[in-house]
């Protein structure tokens, strides 16, 4: 073997994705020297429990439940733990004793993401978080590195495979929300507690990673509107199918021109279950996979696609920094910072506009429809296509239809409120949903 440096690595966690890494840093630490230029020594692992059963047999000798020595003798510092603490505190001391960090920590970087970077910036240390926002698919570099020079317009993506993988199978098989959660749950794909996932709590913390990446801008995660996905039911399966769509929960970061208080552009950051066009490559996203689209004023067009979690597979995104850690401290300077000085402000959802489809359930009685019609011209809200079926006949005491309306585009605000006066109108028994249209 080549006479590398060697270089000191210090693994915090040891779950399903920290073991994997633990593994493969073992497995191919002198193939990965040669591409680092280093030789990477594993130099301990802290657990929480040294005893605890774990997907791959690692040497005791290496555990610890004393994370402090080996930060501090670190050179690269991967934290893999989750949750906010003890995570930011030890990545705040690895950084404070001179070691570059690789996370894959989303929740942390959307909550404390401007301290960490900040801190980093300080004292010339690096932090990377590729399998931060979608798993073992390279998205993070792409945008703070290749489209550096480009002017992203909007992102869509498919960042949760747990629920991908529930709106997937409503969609394919006409299964109940229940019944497919309680499969992603028996199957791994969902926790005992899916209310992250089901939630849009995890694809918004995704979304304010990749939103502050691809605007230059620090997006807080109370700036992401947020909506889960625990609404859907058959029967908007079964609607959205037959207008040639399919529903996803999407995040969406979207760039608003014009749009600010002085006439600046302005951002939109977004999670909610939308219809997605069957055409649209985002449509084919099946199972638990994660897909990014991206539209760049000069590239165009760009798709990444492929799992967005697993332990293997993220192990992939994590030790791919670390490689590139190894590679900085072999180059030696400074470590490169965020781009975050574009400061564009935040739009609240109120601003965004995009197409809609609402199903209401109506007074099956002549004139309905006009009324309809009526309130929402009153609200700006111009109509594209109407469907009407029959939900009940006429009993004596009138009939049901139910309306399924396409929307030409519509302000949020707008829509918002002439979707509260059909509520009220009283020829409208109920408004049954209410989903944006995205990807047109």
């Amino acid at each position: 073997m080549t006479d590398y440096r060697r270089l000191r690595v210090a693994l915090l966690g040891a779950g399903a994705v920290g073991s994997q890494v633990a593994d493969l840093l073992r497995k191919h630490g002198d193939e990965l020297a040669d591409r680092a230029g280093a030789h990477l020594e594993l130099v301990g692992i802290a657990v929480r429990d040294v005893d605890a059963p774990r997907e791959v047999d690692l040497p005791r000798e290496l555990l610890t439940t004393d994370a402090d020595p080996l930060i501090i003798g670190a050179d690269i510092v991967i934290e893999l733990m989750g949750g906010i603490e003890p995570a930011r505190t030890h990545i705040l001391q690895a950084i404070n004793s001179g070691a570059d960090v690789v996370t894959a920590n989303k929740a942390l970087l959307a909550t404390h993401g401007p301290e960490i970077f900040d801190a980093a910036d300080q004292v010339g240390a690096s932090v990377y978080y590729e399998a931060a926002a979608a798993g073992a698919i390279p998205i993070i570099r792409p945008l703070r590195d290749s489209l550096a020079g480009d002017r992203v317009q909007r992102i869509m993506g498919i960042v949760n495979g747990t629920t991908n993988y529930i709106l997937d199978r409503m969609d394919a098989e006409g299964a109940d929300f229940d019944d497919v959660l309680a499969d992603a749950q028996r199957l791994g794909y969902a926790e005992a507690d899916p209310t992250a996932d089901i939630e849009g709590y995890d694809a918004a913390q995704k979304a304010a990673i990749l939103a502050s990446l691809a605007f230059h801008t620090t997006v807080p995660l109370e700036a992401v509107h947020r909506e889960g996905i625990t609404s859907v039911d058959k029967a908007m399966m079964d609607a959205a199918r037959h207008a040639g769509y399919v529903i996803k929960l999407l995040a969406v970061c979207e760039r608003l021109e014009g749009e600010s208080a002085r006439g600046r552009d302005a951002i939109s950051v977004r999670v909610y279950p939308a219809l997605i066009n069957r055409e649209h490559p985002l449509a084919s996203v099946h199972g638990a996979n994660n897909a990014v689209f991206v539209q760049a004023e000069a590239a165009g067009n760009l798709m990444f696609y492929g799992a967005g979690a697993g332990g293997v597979q993220t192990a992939s995104a994590v030790l791919g920094d670390v490689v590139s850690a190894a590679r900085r401290h072999i180059a030696g300077g400074v470590g490169v910072g965020e781009s975050t000085r574009a400061n564009l402000p935040i739009v609240e959802i109120g601003r965004v506009t995009t197409r809609y489809q609402i199903t209401l359930e109506v007074d099956d009685q002549p004139g309905v429809l006009a009324t309809v019609a009526g309130i929402l011209s009153d609200g700006r809200v111009s109509i594209a296509t109407v469907e009407q079926t029959v939900v009940h006949e006429a009993n004596g005491e009138g009939g049901v239809a139910r309306l399924v309306i396409g929307t030409h585009k519509a302000r949020e605000q707008d829509l918002s409120e002439t979707v509260d006066r059909l509520a009220a109108s009283g020829v409208v028994e109920r408004v049954v949903s209410v989903l944006r249209v995205e990807g047109d």
